[in-house]
């Protein structure tokens, strides 16, 4: 009796086991797959060289999106002034959203900086004020292609020429470039910069092989006709965030081989991380937010493939906790993503300057697991606090 219980339990566990070993086959294959591709893109998309004897032509209007910014908007604005472009081809605007500090007075003591204020333009509440200040902001741009970075950053003195150099090569209608943090100096800093790092890599590889598309609207640079052909914001206006990546997809679908990465280190745009674990998930969260509105629905795919992947990862770290059968297989699946995750990360950290960050890349594993699960269950089903609003 007791040898055919032993027998059947033992089948039982073996069942288990080859149940768990299969679906982690079926999310770490594809997913491994995919970022071996992404290494790929990465590798043959080429670094963007401009010629000393190269002379733009480009105007630009630099849209400025601002709430309650006054440390980092004059910090802003000065890297602005040292850029490495004609100054009668620049425009500069910065968009207010219902500061309650003296952003607007910073901002108003640069001269030649056009100050937009929201609150004289909406009286009601709306869901997503930002793509309101970028629209107000495109309204009265006078240059030909819209630039946008956030109030935080600073930006190189090679900005716009990179841009323009792309635009007078070839037909150009969005440019998606590069997004770094500024620095690293605590753990949620150092997690920051490295998830980034992900994600821009992603988005370099994506772009340049036209395989989805992805962007930061803290450096993005496209056409201000082609922002009127697709109609702006309309029909994503609801949506609380976006304003980058959904306006991108908009552009994409009308302008599929108009669409660019500028992948060069004078190019990259400097952000500030967020303080506290609590404003990175809100950040996070709200990020996830529109991840089921692209109508790009091949970068829905990858994202739900990287979300089941992580739940999956949860899930059985909580089975292993109750079968001691299933750990190695915890351990094994947790050092294989990790190593194939470092295979496409070691170039992009190269050319980011931040190689020595991936030493802490294994320890912020099971970190990132966590976030991205919660973060994106709370992006769809959850509200979230941003800059003082509660958002839906």
């Amino acid at each position: 009796m007791a040898t055919t219980f032993n027998l059947k339990f033992g089948t039982a566990l073996l069942f288990c086991s080859m149940l768990w070993l299969l679906l982690t086959l079926l999310l770490l294959v594809p997913y491994s797959i995919l970022l071996l591709l992404y290494r790929y893109w990465w590798s043959r998309s080429a670094t963007l060289n401009v010629p000393a004897s190269f002379v733009p032509g480009t105007s630009f209007t630099i849209l400025i999106p601002a709430r309650n910014e006054e440390k980092n908007i004059v910090d802003c604005l000065q890297s602005i002034q040292q850029l490495n472009y004609p100054k009668e081809l620049i425009e500069v605007i910065v968009i207010d959203d219902f500061s309650d500090d003296v952003t607007v007075a910073n901002a108003k003591q640069f001269k030649g900086v056009k100050v937009i204020e929201l609150k004289e333009l909406i009286k009601e509440k709306i869901n997503s004020y930002k793509k309101k200040a970028i629209e107000a902001g495109v309204e009265q741009a006078t240059g030909k292609y819209i630039v946008t970075t956030d109030a935080d950053c600073t930006v190189p003195t090679n900005w716009l020429r990179n841009f323009a150099y792309i635009i007078e090569q070839r037909p150009t209608v969005f440019i998606a470039a590069p997004v770094a943090m500024k620095e690293e100096t605590s753990f949620i800093k150092l997690f920051q910069s490295l998830d980034f790092l992900s994600l821009q890599g992603i988005t370099a590889a994506s772009v340049g092989a036209g395989f989805h598309s992805m962007c930061n609207g803290a450096n993005l640079c496209y056409s201000k006709e082609a922002f009127y052909t697709v109609n702006g914001f309309k029909g994503v206006d609801h949506i609380a965030s976006g304003d980058d990546m959904l306006l991108m997809h908009k552009l994409y679908s009308r302008f599929p081989n108009e669409v660019h990465y500028c992948k060069a280190a004078d190019s990259i745009v400097l952000t500030n991380p967020v303080e506290t674990v609590g404003e990175f998930f809100r950040q996070r969260i709200r990020w996830a937010s529109k991840a089921d509105q692209y109508d790009d629905k091949r970068i829905f795919w990858v994202l739900l493939l990287v979300y089941l992947l992580n739940v999956f990862f949860v899930v059985l770290f909580v089975a292993a906790c109750f079968n001691s059968s299933l750990r190695m297989l915890l351990a094994g699946s947790l050092l294989f993503k990790t190593f194939i995750e470092l295979i496409f990360l070691i170039p992009v950290a190269g050319f980011f300057q931040k190689s020595k960050l991936l030493l802490w890349f294994p320890f912020a594993q099971p970190f990132h697991i966590v976030y991205t699960v919660i973060a994106g269950w709370l992006g769809k089903f959850g509200k979230y606090e941003w800059k003082g609003r509660t958002v839906k």
